[in-house]
This record gives structure tokens, C-alpha cells and sequence, in this order.
């Protein structure tokens, strides 16, 4: 993975170089990220230049309260949460139980996020912080193209590192107080432990038989995963010789 410097954006990479079955994930192919809206001018005119489509997977109220005008890249909005994201820190939500439900009600749109993927322009992927509903999105896209298990989950646990120490320290704050009894609330909102990665993957492959397959049990056609495959995995050398 490389992480990228995206003036007013944070938590920006290219997932591009980690190892896959056969090959490796293209670079400038799939991008992720936290919100837009803070992008400075030269931070806007670096994601024209990268990116054709951009995946804004936040909800309505949240788009509504900091709005992204990127003039260049189509935008296509894909809410992955059913509800506000303020009622999982309400019923203080693990992040376990914050994915499965990702998965279980959000599969059509997850789907379609990585449907716009499969397509092979370059995609940047974003929610508000780039922890979540992008880490999920994009552990499914690399994980349904065989990309190394390990990889997947380094570069989840990696956000952890990229968000603004001085944000992270001010919601702590604010969540003990107002969630002072809250079991899950800080990690919720600042964390990305790699074993909560690995084990959404795991449930994954034991409930689907991987991702691919919980991809078309979602309404993804075979089709499109050799697209996707086609899209995100740089052959090595070899491999395009036998392909040829």
C-alpha cells in the first residue's frame, strides 16, 4: 500500500502492490480515503488527476453536513449504513457487530460499490473517516480477487495510524462524555484492530466460502468478478505469457 499525500484529505491511500493470487494489486486503480470535504484546491486538482469515479459511501445527513464538490470524477453516493451513524454509538456497537451488520444489510449496495471497481477505472472508495464502511468495502474487493489475507488486514489496521492524533484525542473526549458508560464507543470511532479485520474475513469464508461468494450472493455475476479480477490484478510476467 501507499499512502498518499492529499492536501485536506486524510487517511488517503493506494491499495495497489499488495500481493495477489497470480500477481499483484494494480496501482492507481483503487484508491481509499476519509471525507473530501476539507480537500484544499491542490488537493482537489491531485484527485482529478487520479481518480475517474469517486465511491462516497456516506449517509444523507452526513453528505448534507460537509458537502464534496470535486469537478472531474464522477461521484456516486452509496449509504452502507441503514440509520444514522449516531445510533451505533447510542447502542454502543462493537465494530464486530458494526461490519456483520454492514454485511448483512448492506449487501446490495457493498455490491455495487465494488461493481463501479470491477469497472477498471480508477475508483477512490470514501466514507467520513475511511475506517469502516470503506475498510470493509475494500477487504471485500481485494479479498474476492485473492489478494494476500495478511495484506487485506495490514492495511485496515493501517487507518488507525493515519487519523489526526489531536482528532482522535478531542472525540475521545467528547464520547466519554457524553457515552460515559460506553464499552465500545472509542474504538468504534478512532480504532482498527487488525483481529477484527481477520475475523470478518473468516466469517466470511465460513458463512459465504469466501468473498467472492458472499459477492454473488449479493447479486454479483460471475462476470463481473472476472472483470474485477481483470481490473484489480496486475499478472506477473509469466502468468500474461501463459494467458497469452
Amino acid at each position: 500500500m501507499t499512502v498518499l499525500d492529499v492536501e485536506g484529505v486524510t487517511n488517503v491511500r493506494d491499495v495497489g502492490g499488495m500481493p495477489a493470487r497470480g500477481g499483484r494489486i494494480r496501482a492507481g486503480v483503487l484508491l481509499r480515503s476519509g471525507q473530501l470535504s476539507g480537500v484544499t484546491t491542490s488537493g482537489a486538482e491531485t484527485i482529478r488527476r487520479a481518480v475517474a469515479h469517486i465511491v462516497d459511501l456516506r449517509d444523507g445527513e452526513e453528505v448534507a453536513a460537509e458537502p464534496t464538490e470535486i469537478p472531474g470524477p464522477d461521484t456516486t453516493h452509496l449509504p452502507l449504513f441503514l440509520g444514522s451513524v449516531r445510533s451505533f454509538f447510542e447502542s454502543d456497537t462493537s465494530l464486530e457487530d458494526l461490519y456483520l451488520h454492514l454485511l448483512e444489510e448492506s449487501g446490495e449496495r457493498l455490491v455495487e460499490a465494488i461493481r463501479i471497481v470491477s469497472h477498471g477505472d480508477p475508483t477512490l472508495v470514501h466514507c467520513t473517516v475511511g475506517k469502516d464502511r470503506t475498510g470493509v468495502t475494500v477487504a471485500l474487493a481485494l479479498a474476492a480477487v485473492d489478494a494476500d489475507r495478511e495484506a487485506i488486514i495490514a492495511d485496515y489496521a493501517l487507518t488507525e495510524s493515519q487519523l489526526p492524533p489531536e482528532r482522535s484525542r478531542n472525540i475521545v473526549a467528547y464520547l466519554r462524555s457524553r457515552h460515559p458508560e460506553a464499552v465500545h464507543a472509542v474504538a468504534l470511532a478512532t480504532q482498527s484492530p487488525a483481529p477484527v479485520m481477520r475475523a470478518l474475513l473468516d466469517g466470511v469464508d465460513a458463512r459465504w466460502g469466501s468473498a467472492a461468494g458472499y459477492l454473488r450472493a449479493n447479486g454479483m455475476a460471475d462476470a463481473e468478478l472476472v472483470a474485477l479480477r481483470e481490473a484489480l490484478v496486475e499478472p506477473f510476467p509469466d502468468e500474461e505469457r501463459e494467458q497469452g
